[in-house]
């Protein structure tokens, strides 16, 4: 998977950083797209916790309470589908309702359907467009954001 941080036809991050502020925990069994993601969304102004598993994703999401999650499908042991199951299971103070992405290289219409039924609320194909990723992350992280203001009032 390669991905350059300047796509052909976007407008260039530069120094518009649209996650400054919002924390984004990725998991990926990968290293190669793990190392990818965080250069990516670090470069969008993201703090980024990467993990290998749906375990430890589990783990950082209660422990470090990140902004967005954004998770493969197809991992090993537990697949996104598990860990967005077990995510959806925990309280919202827990995190269970933090706005999820997943990013697969699963890109038919009943791979994408089956990804939103089961609680993402975002579905993005490898190899994805940086820009796009990091446009996409910004947007997921504001509506949670703007989620906890509304219910603070």
């Amino acid at each position: 998977m390669q991905a350059s941080l300047k796509p052909e036809g976007r407008v260039p991050l530069g120094t518009f950083r649209p996650l400054e502020g919002f924390r984004v925990l990725v998991v990926d069994d990968a290293a190669d797209a793990r190392e990818l993601l965080v250069a990516v969304l670090e470069h969008g102004g993201a703090e980024v916790t990467a993990v290998a598993s749906a375990a430890e994703a589990l783990e950082a999401l209660v422990r470090w309470r990140p902004h967005v999650l954004m998770s493969d499908i197809g991992m090993p042991v537990e697949d996104g589908f598990d860990l967005i199951r077990k995510v959806r299971a925990l309280r919202p103070e827990q995190g269970g309702d933090i706005p999820a992405l997943a990013l697969t290289s699963y890109t038919r219409f009943e791979e994408r359907t089956r990804a939103l039924s089961a609680g993402f609320q975002v579905h993005m194909s490898k190899p994805f467009d940086p820009a796009e990723l990091v446009e996409v992350t910004a947007n997921l992280a504001r509506r949670r954001t703007t989620k906890v203001l509304v219910q603070n009032q």
